[in-house]
């Protein structure tokens, strides 16, 4: 079940708080900075629909969408295209895709690897089981460079500050482990995954845990593990003999996905807020905003006597699913899918999905109230900043796909949509390289 939505381009709503505001395009005119430009490195499931959720039916082959890792290159008006294809799946977190920090490389893993001859249904998709290495450093002609056996059903991956491993966390037969893949000691491609058993530490039960994102410490000394269902998360020192680093940390509901912020102060989580029991799609999706924590980290010279604590808690939309903080730190946006992923006739239904922007104290870690900016977009999942801190692009799967772009007002802490760029079906995140010119601004 396919469905098509317009772009709305006379009104947009701003949802502070709780109050509702109209930004019009005339104001957003008025507040348009000069246009985005650089590289943006997206990743597209060709075989889910939004409404595969609920049926479990993938698009027709007839359709002719495809996995593809796309790259885009943005100069004022001019925007070219180019993509290559490259398993992948939306059903798992947004962080399926990283970029080296030059930008050239993109790494994608699969959960589900891709569909046979005839396959119709997500039964007929094998667990994923490989992990690919695509040269981006042409943005007219990228091109993949060598795929890597992981565990099956890889949920997440992050490349290291400094390029030097990918860590991925997986499920595979009702177990969680977490791969280091070190790159290549010959040639541009990874070496052979280091497997840790995350029951062995203590950060899931023997069997049965989801975990699902994975994220390195600015340091490059820990990473960050996310155990949805047990609304948790773990760090882990990253070394010959991995071990915790301080204590398991309790969370909202959900911890879908999380991030650290530039400083390595705090590590947020985004805590979706889902009903893992239930047996219908309505039933799992929340009716309630999700929220945002913020985890103070302890002393990192203390190691496993490190105290880690929530300092802090906020509300933002529906089923906010992607999460961004700015380069400065002092920014945080979540891409919110609200009722999009719903099938029409569902009193849950919303055609509308959202983005939430929150003001961060980098020393405190208190945050502000969210400001909701709502869009046309079907199921929008993963979400950046560009590397000046003045643009959020979020990611949009069906029907108008591709990616919106917001321009980040500082003064009033609002998000002013500017334009959509077009893609093909299926895009989940989106990634864009450092710049080593940008400069963070103030406001």
């Amino acid at each position: 079940m396919t469905r098509r939505l317009t772009i709305a381009s006379a009104t947009l709503l701003c949802l502070p708080a709780v109050t509702a505001c109209a930004v019009t395009q005339a104001q957003a005119e008025e507040r348009r900075a000069p246009a985005l430009d650089g590289r943006i490195v997206v990743v597209s499931d060709g075989e889910h629909l939004a409404s595969t959720y609920a049926d479990g039916v993938l698009s027709p082959e007839s359709a002719g969408f495809r996995d593809l890792v796309s790259v885009v290159e943005l100069n004022g008006n001019r925007v070219a295209t180019a993509s290559v294809e490259a398993s992948n799946s939306v059903t798992s977190a947004p962080e399926v895709l990283g970029l080296s920090p030059d930008g050239g490389t993109a790494y994608v893993v699969e959960r589900l690897g891709q569909r046979p001859p005839g396959g119709s249904t997500v039964n007929d998709l094998a667990q994923g089981t490989k992990l690919t290495v695509l040269d981006v450093s042409d943005s007219s002609a990228p091109r993949v460079r060598s795929t890597v056996a992981v565990a099956a059903m890889p949920e997440a991956l992050a490349v290291s500050p400094d390029g030097s491993a990918v860590a991925v966390v997986a499920n595979p037969d009702r177990r969680s482990v977490l791969q280091i893949i070190p790159k290549s000691k010959h040639g541009s491609g990874l070496g052979t995954p280091r497997s840790v058993d995350l029951a062995a530490l203590g950060v899931t039960a023997a069997r049965g845990d989801l975990v699902t994102n994975v994220q390195w410490h600015p340091s490059g000394r820990f990473v960050a593990v996310n155990v949805t269902n047990r609304d948790r998360v773990a760090f882990v020192e990253v070394g010959e003999r991995p071990r915790l680093w301080g204590n398991v940390v309790a969370t909202g509901k959900d911890p879908f996905v999380g991030r650290f912020t530039p400083d390595g102060r705090h590590y947020l989580t985004s805590n979706w807020g889902r009903d893992l029991t239930a047996t219908d799609l309505e039933g799992r999706l929340p009716n309630e905003p999700s929220t945002v924590g913020v985890i103070r980290l302890g002393n990192a010279a203390a190691g496993e006597r490190a105290s880690h604590r929530v300092v802090a808690t906020a509300a933002t939309d529906r089923s906010a699913e992607g999460l961004a903080v700015s380069p400065d730190g002092r920014f945080v946006a979540t891409v919110n899918m609200r009722g999009t992923a719903l099938p029409p006739d569902s009193s849950e239904y919303d055609e509308h999905a959202s983005v939430s922007l929150l003001r961060l104290d980098p020393a405190t870690g208190r945050l502000s109230a969210a400001r909701t900016v709502l869009f046309d977009g079907v199921l929008p999942e993963g979400g950046t900043f560009d590397p000046s801190g003045r643009w959020f692009i979020a990611s949009v799967y069906q029907d108008t796909p591709g990616v919106q772009v917001f321009r980040v007002d500082a003064e009033t802490g609002e998000l002013v949509p500017d334009r959509r760029i077009d893609l093909p079906h299926g895009v989940h995140h989106v990634v864009m390289p450092p710049s080593r010119h940008s400069q963070s601004f103030s406001g």
